[in-house]
């Protein structure tokens, strides 16, 4: 009944479709697994792509080539650059999504995509030949075989959903739970490890008195995610969210339920995202709070279903509901469905390769909250990358493994690889050593060229990026070559704050002023607009910010090459620690755990002191 495959894919949520759309756009011939091909893409939670460093993910998968950034900017119902008022590393694209054009474009553009098939099936172990993979065992008793063997499972392996004193069986509400796969990796020596998620309840639109809430409308400038010319939302055409609070009433009626809560009574085993917690946390954590902030999102342009963002609760559901009736402008609520928890199967995934094949059995991948990680944009960079090494490794070619200083994307897979995590891992800006470098704004100019060279990112995108890169550099030439007399500038800088000069100054230098842009001395400059009218607008803000942030993107650089040094020196698999006897007894266990493939690997290990590394250093030098 089935060929054998290059790749299967099991599950089809955000990591499973990256996953799927990479191996088959790169050739590999793709089998894409799902429990319900109604719910491929689903957003299971927060209907919203992006965010703070999320958005930086987004726009990386987009120039490796994924399909998230496009799908993004196709659902938008509002777009809001976040940041804005801080320096261009923080600026993150955040877009309000709907839910359901979300996923029906997912599901378009994967039957669109050459060499990927879907099945409808549950995956309920995996074919093992000697140590390596080498296909699935579905639930109705297929056997199918591949060369690689991509599992993204997200909340599904033995989930259990908890509201209040209820507990029943599943992934995700009204879906059934994925069993078998847990077992029988635990028994071939796996380790494995519960973790839990919640959500809010979704409520009525049209119960809802928006008068009394702030409204929050979109930007008036639509960026978006893609670097393709993908269609984005016009300004005009956005939905607006709103903010309201809750208050001590809320806060006291919430109480009531503890004695009732499946995390205070301990039937909830695994540990909850520490920076998404429950609003019975928040209220718990955060006990001199007397309000906390909630975001009234809409699901969609052609639904009243609401997304009550920042009150994600696993209390009992008639609590739930007296609580949020006390909520201004929650009066009259009327729930579609109350919040709820679940708790789910993962892997610590310092039992993986940076390539995300796992160490226990070649051939075989874990991608997304398998390994321990929350958010739809983690799940699907992890989906992208273990989708072009699942390709790779079908080939036999080397695996594609991307650095610290070269995205986020390497940020995320090294901390989980390293550190592993024992609480849903979660990106920020802050995990980001080179962050400068590392901007939403040159996603493109850092990845495009690595995508093009596996044969993901077109021919259309690389010339795009090498016209930029030209348009750039005739940016910065003529600001470096274009100066102005005091007297046509000075009006503006004092206008600015700025001090005015006393002598006619190059234009670059006038950049490095704070509140001084590019776009107003176009402005002002004579002759200055003339020069750039062929020049994109993305051109014009990489220069300027090249331009504004030249002393510390070389500064970090500089660090990105003395640390190289590190990361350049290997250390080869069947490295014996035991014969290092002056390093601590700590680190020679995370050592032989999670067996690092460099010194800059090992330095970043939990518990492994800088003088571990140099003994190392000293060791291998001799």
């Amino acid at each position: 009944m089935f060929p054998e495959y290059d790749v299967i894919v099991v599950g089809a949520g955000h990591a499973g479709c990256e996953a799927a759309a990479a191996a088959g756009n790169m050739g590999s011939k793709v089998l894409l697994i799902t429990m319900n091909m109604q719910t491929i893409a689903q957003m299971s939670c927060n209907p919203a792509m992006g965010g703070i460093a999320k958005g930086q993910i987004v726009r990386e998968i987009d120039a490796m080539g994924g399909y998230s950034g496009i799908v993004s900017d196709m659902s938008t119902i509002q777009f809001r650059m976040l940041n804005r008022s801080k320096g261009p590393a923080m600026w993150s694209p955040r877009t309000q999504n709907d839910r359901m054009l979300f996923a029906a474009t997912w599901r378009e553009m994967l039957e669109n995509t050459p060499n990927v098939d879907f099945y409808q099936d549950m995956v309920r172990s995996i074919l093992i030949k000697g140590e390596k993979a080498c296909g699935v065992v579905t639930g109705l008793g297929h056997e199918v075989r591949a060369k690689s063997v991509v599992v993204t499972s997200g909340t599904f392996l033995n989930g259990i959903i908890h509201i209040g004193e209820k507990q029943f069986g599943g992934g995700r509400v009204a879906e059934k739970a994925a069993t078998g796969i847990t077992e029988q990796l635990v028994e071939y020596g796996f380790e494995s490890d519960r973790l839990k998620t919640g959500t809010p309840p979704r409520v009525d639109g049209r119960s809802l008195d928006y008068t009394k809430m702030e409204e929050q409308k979109g930007d008036d400038e639509i960026v978006g995610f893609s670097y393709t010319d993908s269609p984005k939302i016009k300004a005009g055409n956005q939905l607006s969210c709103h903010i309201t609070y809750t208050n001590p009433t809320v806060h006291d009626i919430l109480k009531t339920g503890f004695d009732r809560s499946p995390m205070y009574q301990g039937r909830i085993e695994g540990i909850g995202p520490r920076y998404c917690p429950s609003i019975e946390d928040k209220i718990n954590r955060f006990a001199d709070r007397d309000r906390h902030q909630l975001f009234v999102e809409p699901e969609g342009r052609n639904t009243c279903e609401i997304y009550v963002n920042g009150f994600s609760t696993s209390l009992p559901e008639e609590v739930q509901y007296e609580a949020l009736r006390m909520v201004p402008g929650f009066e009259n609520v009327r729930f579609f469905r109350p919040g709820y928890a679940i708790e789910y199967d993962y892997f610590p995934p310092t039992q993986l390769q940076y390539s995300l094949e796992t160490k226990g059995l070649h051939n075989l991948f874990f991608a997304g909250q398998i390994n321990g990680t929350t958010g739809y944009e983690e799940a699907a960079c992890q989906g992208l990358m273990a989708g072009i090494n699942a390709h790779q490794n079908a080939r036999k070619l080397e695996p594609l493994i991307l650095k610290r200083s070269e995205a986020y994307i390497g940020v995320l897979i090294d901390d989980l690889i390293s550190k592993g995590t024992d609480e849903p891992y979660r990106m920020f800006t802050s995990r980001a050593e080179f962050r400068t470098l590392l901007r939403q704004d040159n996603a493109d100019l850092r990845l495009t060229e690595i995508s093009y060279r596996l044969g993901l990112a077109s021919q259309h995108r690389m010339d795009n990026v090498v016209t930029k890169l030209e348009q750039v550099a005739e940016v910065k030439k003529v600001l470096a070559n274009t100066s102005v007399e005091a007297a046509e500038i000075n009006p503006y800088l004092t206008g600015k704050g700025s001090a005015s000069i006393s002598e006619k100054q190059k234009i670059n230098k006038l950049l490095l002023r704070p509140n001084v842009a590019l776009s107003s001395l176009i402005m002002v400059v004579p002759g200055l607009r003339e020069s750039f009218t062929n020049i994109s607008t993305d051109a014009m803000e990489q220069a300027e910010i090249q331009i504004k942030y030249e002393r510390y993107l070389e500064k970090e650089q500089e660090i990105v090459d003395k640390m190289s040094q590190l990361e350049n020196m290997i250390i080869p698999p069947t490295f014996d620690y035991d014969k290092v006897s002056a390093i601590s007894n700590e680190a020679l266990q995370k050592f032989k755990k999670i067996k690092p493939t460099t010194l800059g690997q090992a330095s970043r290990i939990s518990g492994v002191n800088p003088s571990d590394v140099q003994i190392l250093m000293v060791y291998m030098g001799r």
